[in-house]
C-alpha cells in the first residue's frame, strides 16, 4: 500500500464517502477537525500527503495546513474548498505551501488522480532528502577525513564542530539540518585555497601580516565558489560565504548584509567556529561564553543565549568526578578523547592538531598511519568526566 493519507473535513459524510472510494487508491486516514489533525499528525505521523477542507470551524483549512508545514515539511498538502475565490487559492499556495487546490465538489476520481500525484511527488521528495543527508553527506565525510589526514591543522576540529552543529539544529528544529552539518564539515575548506607556508605561519601562532590577513579574510568566499558548484549545495555554499559575518554587518563579506539577512546557518556556525576555536573541552564552558560575549555585536544575541544553555556542561551535585588529564599510546585511546597537545612524528611533523575529539575511525587511522610514520608516543589527552568547576554549573 502507498504511503499513509490524512484527510481532514468536518462533514463526516463526505469523510465516509470518501473512505469507502480511496480505499484501493491509499492508506486513508480521517479527521473531522483540525484540532483533531494535528493530534493524529503528532501521533500517528507523518502522512505522505495530507488533504484539508478550507471551511472548519475553530481552525480552518490554511491555518492547519500551515501549521502541518511547520511540524512535517516533507508532507506533501492539499487544499480541497467550496470557496473557489482567487484570493483564498493564493493564500493557499503563498502561506500553506499547497502542492494542490481542488474545487468541492470534488468527484472521487479526480481526488484519486490528485492523491496518486501527491504520493508520487512525496517519493521523489523523500529520495532526494535521502540522497542529500545520507548519500552526498557520507561522501563529504569521507572527503573530510581525509584532508584531517593531509591538513590536521584546518580540519583537525571539524567532528566536534559538527556535533554541536547536530545539537543546535535539532533544539531549533531547522527543516534542512542536513545543510548545516555539510556547512560544518565544510567551513575550513576555504584554509586549501592559501599558500602552505600562510597556513603553516597561522596554525603555529605567527603573525600574518596584512596580505596575508586578507587571503586569510577571503578564504570563506573562495570556499564559496568551489561548493557552489555542486548541485543542491547552493544553500550550503551561502552559509560558509557568511560564516565570519559579523551580526551587525562587519566581517566578511564586505557588504551591507547584516542581522537577521544573514543566513541563519551562517548565524550559527559563526558563533560554533568562535566556540570550537576558542576551547580545547568537548563542551565549551561558561567562560569561553563569557570571551564571546565580550564582543557581543558579532553574534546574534538571541541564539547565542539558546547556544550558551544548550552546550554549556550543567552541574551534576550527585558527580563529582572530573577530567581526566593523562598520556596515553595509540592503543589507549578512547572515543571522546581530546587530543590535548599536537599529536607529531619523531621528526617532528604534524600528524594531528591538539583540540580534536577522538572518534573510532580516527583510532583506526592512527594506528594505520603508525605502520609507515614514527609517531611520537605517548601523548597528551583529556578524557572527558564531570564538570566540577565551578565555572561550568548550569547557564541560566
Amino acid at each position: 500500500m502507498p504511503g499513509e493519507v490524512l484527510f481532514v473535513d468536518d462533514d463526516t459524510n463526505i469523510l465516509a464517502a470518501y473512505r469507502r472510494s480511496l480505499r484501493k487508491v491509499c492508506n486513508l486516514k480521517t479527521a473531522a477537525s483540525g484540532a483533531e489533525g494535528l493530534k493524529m499528525l503528532a501521533e500517528q505521523g507523518p502522512f505522505a500527503v495530507v488533504i484539508s477542507d478550507m471551511q472548519m470551524p475553530e481552525m480552518n483549512g490554511l491555518e492547519f495546513l500551515k501549521e502541518v508545514t511547520r511540524r512535517a515539511p516533507d508532507t506533501v498538502r492539499i487544499m480541497l474548498t467550496g470557496n473557489a475565490d482567487q484570493k483564498t487559492a493564493v493564500d493557499a499556495v503563498n502561506e500553506g505551501s499547497i502542492f494542490r487546490f481542488c474545487n468541492k465538489p470534488c468527484p472521487p476520481e479526480e481526488i484519486a488522480a490528485t492523491i496518486e500525484t501527491a504520493l508520487e511527488h512525496h517519493r521523489l521528495i523523500t529520495a532526494e532528502k535521502h540522497l542529500l543527508e545520507h548519500t552526498l553527506a557520507g561522501s563529504v565525510k569521507v572527503l573530510v577525513d581525509v584532508l584531517s589526514l593531509v591538513d590536521p591543522g584546518a580540519f583537525g576540529r571539524t567532528e566536534r564542530l559538527r556535533g554541536w552543529a547536530k545539537t543546535v539544529a535539532a533544539k531549533l528544529e531547522l527543516a534542512n539540518a542536513w545543510e548545516l552539518d555539510l556547512a560544518a564539515m565544510l567551513s575550513p575548506i576555504g584554509d586549501l585555497t592559501l599558500p602552505a607556508e600562510i597556513r603553516e605561519k597561522r596554525n603555529s601562532g605567527e603573525s600574518l601580516n596584512g596580505a596575508e590577513m586578507a587571503l586569510v579574510r577571503d578564504a570563506p568566499g573562495a570556499a564559496h565558489k568551489l561548493i557552489g558548484n555542486i548541485p543542491r549545495l547552493g544553500n550550503v555554499a551561502q552559509i560558509i560565504l557568511f560564516q565570519g559575518k559579523h551580526f551587525d554587518g562587519g566581517g566578511f563579506p564586505d557588504d551591507e548584509t547584516a542581522g537577521t539577512d544573514i543566513p541563519m546557518g551562517a548565524r550559527i556556525l559563526k558563533i560554533l567556529m568562535d566556540l570550537n576555536a576558542a576551547t580545547d573541552l568537548p563542551h565549551p564552558s561558561l567562560r569561553t561564553f563569557a570571551a564571546l560575549e565580550q564582543h557581543a555585536a558579532q553574534y546574534d544575541p538571541e541564539l547565542l543565549a539558546k547556544i550558551k544553555i544548550w552546550l554549556a556542561p550543567r552541574r551534576d551535585p550527585a558527580k563529582k568526578s572530573g577530567p581526566q588529564h593523562i598520556e596515553v599510546a595509540i592503543d589507549w585511546l578512547m572515543p571522546g578523547d581530546v587530543i590535548e597537545a599536537d599529536i607529531v612524528t619523531e621528526e617532528g611533523q604534524l600528524v594531528l592538531a591538539s583540540g580534536y575529539v577522538v572518534t573510532d575511525a580516527l583510532i583506526e587511522k592512527l594506528a594505520s598511519l603508525r605502520r609507515v610514520k614514527r609517531i611520537k608516543q605517548p601523548f597528551a589527552v583529556m578524557r572527558p568526566g564531570d564538570p566540577v568547576d565551578g565555572e561550568e554549573a548550569t547557564a541560566a
